[in-house]
């Protein structure tokens, strides 16, 4: 069930009255949300709510026995097994026919022919995003640092529809304690909610959609079919795509659940504008990058055992980072160059004597567009399809120069222009149309948001696309 289409909108109309009219009793609408977003799973194939179900089942089963464990040896046995049941129904399901493949390439090498077959197995939608708050779960009660919750806080915690299918990635404090006290409507801010809905459907259905439509899905479609300019193009395009459509998704599920009486954390800071790679991280699916270094990055030591051990564990890290993001070596190479630029950051500050020089103007501008270069080339091996996509791309990235460019139309440099531009706006800006909107009489906001649909609605191409990280 995709956000931006009739059928949702339908499904959420019948949800939010019934959630407010059930939230001052929360032995009916626990029960009542879960139901709804197995039927909101339910909508892409209905055999998946039973590995929903299992997920939610076996965090709670081994989070409470955990807790209730008080010998240190028993507990961590106890977190092992949580965490092999997450990782192996996700490994099964999203690597299996990778790790097969890759396997008898590598023993093909050596003569040998290894009888592994692959499955051709269906990637259950959001597997990654819930398994991982699973995880956070039962590791942050495995850690004490925060105490298990009833069964139906918990499934609904874990099935709540707004992020389920591609996060946020949101932490059990950030949203169990909000489902544990009833939402007032009174404090609903509608403004921002509908702000943010807006705009994530206008990124979504208007630029991501008209760039891929248009650009991107042909030129890395047939990399050897395009001249230089098309290709440099479409590279840039595609990094707006991804972030229009991402962005766009996570706006419209913060301001669904906003309306739901929920806040969810914030998932994009304006990445393109990043003077570094580190710094591009920190403003990048933020909800991730934190859920990498939390659950990943300092229990492999993190900085704590010197610098090549630090090296090591940045690297690890956004090399599992690129695999959790797909089944294939590209994005292990994706996350390969992300690591090796981190590297290469922390060791410049790390010289003997480095003192950061202050920003200037022309230096904050250079180091922006160094960072978005490193990030666009990376960006290469994350759409192409196979390795040699990439290198062709790469190839007539340079040797092309001249040819026709009939695909680089002002439609696509305006939408760029655009995808980029908003990320340089004032951060007061959202909150300026924020408040005037709020100030508007109620007929008001209804044509204003009627007339926005209308033109999102005729902006956007025939049909929605689905989102980009669905099948992450």
């Amino acid at each position: 069930m995709l956000f931006p289409t009739a059928t949702f909108a339908i499904f959420f109309m019948i949800v939010l009255p019934l959630s407010w009219l059930l939230q001052p009793r929360g032995e009916l609408w626990r029960p009542f949300i879960v139901t709804a977003s197995f039927v909101f799973y339910a909508a892409w194939d209905w055999r998946f709510c039973f590995l929903l179900a299992f997920s939610i089942a076996w965090n709670y089963v081994l989070a409470a026995a955990i807790h209730r464990r008080r010998d240190e040896r028993a507990r961590k046995q106890l977190l092992v097994l949580a965490l092999a049941g997450n990782l192996g129904l996700l490994g099964y399901f999203k690597y299996y026919d990778f790790f097969v493949t890759s396997t008898n390439n590598l023993f093909a090498l050596a003569g040998v022919d290894l009888p592994l077959e692959t499955r051709s197995i269906l990637l259950p939608v959001g597997i990654s995003f819930f398994t991982f708050m699973g995880i956070s779960y039962v590791v942050d009660v495995y850690r004490r640092d925060f105490e298990p919750v009833g069964f139906g806080t918990f499934a609904s915690y874990l099935s709540f529809f707004p992020h389920l299918v591609a996060g946020p990635i949101v932490r059990p404090g950030e949203l169990i304690p909000q489902l544990r006290t009833p939402r007032d409507p009174r404090y609903v801010d509608t403004s921002r909610a509908f702000f943010l809905i807006g705009t994530g459907l206008f990124m979504k259905v208007v630029i991501a959609n008209h760039l891929a439509a248009n650009i991107v899905d042909q030129v890395f479609g047939a990399p050897n079919q395009h001249s230089s300019l098309e290709v440099l193009v479409a590279i840039y395009a595609y990094a707006v795509q991804i972030y229009s459509d991402f962005f766009g998704y996570t706006n419209i599920a913060i301001g669904i659940a906003l309306l739901l009486g929920f806040t969810f954390p914030q998932n994009f800071d304006a990445p393109y504008s990043a003077t570094s790679i580190t710094d591009f991280w920190r403003r990048w699916h933020m909800t991730l990058s934190r859920w990498l270094r939390d659950y990943l990055y300092i229990p492999l030591g993190g900085n704590r055992g010197g610098t090549l051990l630090t090296y090591r564990n940045l690297m690890l890290t956004m090399l599992i980072g690129g695999l959790w993001h797909g089944a294939g070596w590209t994005f292990v190479v994706w996350g390969g160059i992300h690591g090796t630029a981190l590297v290469v950051e922390r060791w410049w500050r790390g010289r003997p004597g480095f003192v950061e020089r202050p920003w200037t103007r022309g230096r904050r501008a250079w180091h922006r567009f160094v960072t978005f270069q490193v990030v666009c080339f990376a960006w290469i091996f994350f759409r192409a399809d196979s390795f040699a996509d990439a290198w062709t791309l790469v190839h007539r990235l340079f040797t092309a120069w001249g040819e026709p460019s009939p695909l680089v139309t002002t439609g696509v440099l305006a939408a760029i222009v655009v995808g980029i531009g908003s990320q340089y706006l004032p951060r007061r800006f959202p909150l300026q149309v924020m408040a005037f909107f709020s100030r508007l009489p109620v007929p008001a906001q209804a044509t204003v948001l009627a007339v926005g649909l209308l033109v999102i609605h005729a902006m956007g191409p025939e049909g929605v696309a689905p989102f980009i990280y669905f099948r992450f």
